[in-house]
């Protein structure tokens, strides 16, 4: 295996092996089952199971597990082996279809906000036909659903591909419209660009709170962070290139169209890009793709922080949610094409967008909601908390025309002289790019660049389906049954740009200029998880969420309870991390260096009287004074860990480690960072950032 072509996808079972192992009837009815939705009888079930089986094992494969994803952020996945007992002292390798399509998990463990009691613990997994078995580790993996003895949903995935359903419906409305019937599907598509950072395995033990929190508690600034500009697209070192091949092979091997990779702003910071995927397989190959990150790293000697945030002072890790809507006749909705002003299709799914993120501004922050991420708010390297549009030049001012009715010329491409004669020609865009935008419309696509790191696109983009869906319902009812419908739609497409123009924003969305700005429009500036939570149960969200199909009010509930329940946890386990380093290693640290500076200035006037002992003196009375300091706020944050207790309801749980447990936190570390500076390095009981950023060499 040699080419690349050769290697993709070797370990999925996909298409092309689907048809080479099915009988033909069976394939037939599978790609029903997967593009039409029917239903998935047992009988084809089991042939399915025996071919994925066979060709399983003779990948290596020995156990096989439904593949899922509970409301924990990560994956999920129970093994079981092919292996049954034949009677004779021997065994066989046997997989049903019923083994295929539905498994029986211990649900008890996972997060349910409330959907059933601590002793309800069945819960089942369901096939998902639409995303590829594959193998890893030797076991074969079933991409599943999961839910509730109940039916509620415990997982990212059911509501995810309710979701896509729902706009499909609505996207096949609209382009019926324009009269195309060649058209039978309608899919959302993702492309996830994810940001990481890698630093030495030694290195990354020496740090408990790296262990237990993925970020750094404490830190003081290196000498020099990215301030030069110099890492980002620079050459990748030598290391960091061996990883980066072993990460690209092993997504190859699983179908993972794994397109670019770069050194990030930040030191030690990188990115990998792939290609556009219908959501929900988008969905999967991004957990693949953290899970791959983090077991290869390791194999490399180094780790991968997935951390929104890991690292104060330089840029925190994004993930940039590139969002379109695709036909099955490979017609990009979202593609204004050459005259952007004479494809009415395309101007009425981007309005569609437009009212959406106007109108559901509130659900788009709170599904980019946690406590890493409002770590990377606010400062020159990830979007602000407002949630704006940005169109560029030419759109926006072929929208202004609509609504003003003026007439309107597309701008053509023009060429531009870089000014050394052999150097090429280069078609000019007919707009710049916005980095600081929250939700950019980027050519054919949108770009949502407020999620972090670590997060599943899968929440994200439910409600980007739904609340586009929505629009593109209310526009089907006002035009279905038209009788003037050019005229008609234009009426429609001025009118919702024009009440809903104040969430397009082409500016800086970093300066202080847009923050007053926007509270003039009326925009929504939630700066924090706490704040953001609570309008995900709104009651016209909770409208919105159950007429579409995407949860019931029970789900939605469950899933409020516990995003707060995971906020207030993280906190708390940050705040019990940094009480322990403060009292284990870095007041004796303290201690040390001390008694070090005493123990000189004793010797010095031991020596003699007229010796100048100012340095010393002057060091040990900071050292001293901020110790001090250290100790009360330290007694401070161990009384509010403690009091985090007796708030048992989730919103107020949260609330108070907001306010009273983070303050505390950064205020005893912006002490230790001081310390930090002060304190000799062979006394310092971690590694410090200056070690840590540049530690893969």
């Amino acid at each position: 295996m040699n080419t690349l072509p050769e290697m993709f996808g070797t370990m999925v079972f996909n298409d092309s092996v689907m048809r080479a192992r099915l009988p033909r009837e069976t394939y037939k009815t599978l790609r029903r089952v997967i593009t039409s939705g029917h239903h998935l009888d047992l009988d084809v079930a089991n042939v399915v199971a025996n071919a994925m089986k066979e060709w399983a094992i003779e990948k290596g494969a020995t156990h096989f597990t439904h593949w899922f994803q509970p409301m924990t952020g990560v994956t999920a996945e129970k093994h079981d082996s092919f292996i049954s007992p034949d009677g004779n002292d021997s065994v066989i390798m046997e997989f049903s279809g019923k083994e295929l399509v539905k498994g029986e998990p211990d649900a008890s463990s996972f997060p349910n906000g409330g959907l059933r009691a601590t002793f309800e613990a069945r819960g089942y997994t369901a096939w998902d036909p639409s995303s590829y078995a594959f193998i890893k580790d030797n076991t074969l993996c079933i991409p599943t659903a999961f839910c509730s003895y109940n039916g509620y949903a415990l997982d990212k995935k059911t509501p995810l591909l309710r979701s896509m359903q729902a706009i499909e419906k609505q996207a096949l409305r609209i382009v019926r419209l324009f009269g195309n019937t060649d058209v039978q599907r309608v899919l959302p598509t993702v492309g996830a660009e994810q940001e990481y950072f890698l630093i030495d395995k030694e290195m990354y033990l020496k740090r408990p709170d790296l262990i237990y929190c993925g970020r750094t508690l404490f830190g003081a600034r290196p000498p020099k962070g990215q301030e030069m500009d110099d890492h980002y697209f620079g050459a990748i070192k030598a290391r960091v290139s061996e990883y980066m091949k072993d990460l690209d092979e092993n997504l190859w091997k699983l179908g993972v169209m794994a397109k670019t990779k770069h050194n990030e702003a930040a030191p030690a910071q990188h990115e990998l890009a792939p290609l556009f995927g219908t959501t929900n397989i988008a969905a999967d190959h991004n957990q693949l793709t953290m899970e791959l990150m983090k077991s290869i790293a390791g194999r490399h000697g180094m780790a991968c922080l997935l951390h929104e945030k890991p690292f104060e002072g330089v840029n925190g890790s994004g993930k940039h949610n590139n969002w379109s809507l695709s036909t099955d006749t490979g017609k990009n909705l979202l593609d204004p094409g050459s005259t952007p002003s004479q494809n009415a299709q395309f101007l009425l799914f981007l309005t569609a967008v437009i009212k959406a993120v106007d109108e559901h501004q509130d659900l788009l922050r709170v599904s980019v909601a946690s406590a890493g991420n409002d770590h990377r708010f606010g400062a020159n390297e990830a979007p602000p908390t407002i949630i704006s549009v940005f169109l560029g030049d030419e759109l926006t001012a072929l929208l202004e025309a609509m609504v003003n009715k003026e007439d309107y010329h597309d701008r053509t491409k023009n060429l531009m002289e870089i000014g050394a004669s052999f150097l090429p020609h280069i078609p000019q865009d007919t707009t710049d790019r916005n980095r600081t935008s929250p939700f950019a419309f980027t050519g054919n696509k949108f770009e949502f660049r407020s999620p972090g790191s670590a997060f599943s696109v899968s929440g994200i983009n439910v409600i980007l389906n739904t609340i586009v869906a929505e629009s593109l319902e209310q526009f089907a009812d006002k035009l279905e049954g038209s009788q003037n419908f050019r005229e008609d739609l234009n009426r429609l497409i001025r009118h919702t740009i024009r009440d809903h123009k104040r969430i397009i924003f082409n500016g800086n969305n970093y300066s202080d200029d847009w923050v007053e700005e926007a509270k003039r429009r009326g925009l929504l500036n939630l700066k924090t998880t706490v704040e953001a939570l609570p309008y995900y149960i709104k009651p016209e969200n909770q409208k919105l969420f159950e007429h579409f199909g995407i949860f019931t009010p029970d789900e939605l509930h469950s899933r409020y309870e516990i995003m707060l329940e995971n906020y207030a946890k993280t906190l708390h386990i940050e705040a019990l991390t940094m009480i322990d380093m403060v009292k284990k290693n870095i007041i004796p640290a303290v201690f040390k260096w001390e008694s070090a500076l005493a123990d000189t200035i004793i010797k010095k006037r031991s020596v003699s009287t007229l010796l100048d002992c100012s340095l010393e003196e002057g060091l040990l009375g900071r050292v001293s004074a901020l110790a001090a300091d250290m100790g009360r706020m330290l007694e401070t944050l161990e009384k509010m860990a403690l009091e985090y207790k007796n708030h048992t309801e989730a919103l107020d749980s949260a609330v108070f480690c907001r306010e009273n447990i983070f303050a505390c936190m950064q205020a005893l570390r912006k002490i230790v960072d001081e310390l930090e500076t002060l304190v000799g390095r062979e006394y310092w009981p971690y590694p410090v950032y200056s070690e840590l950023l540049y530690s893969v060499l």
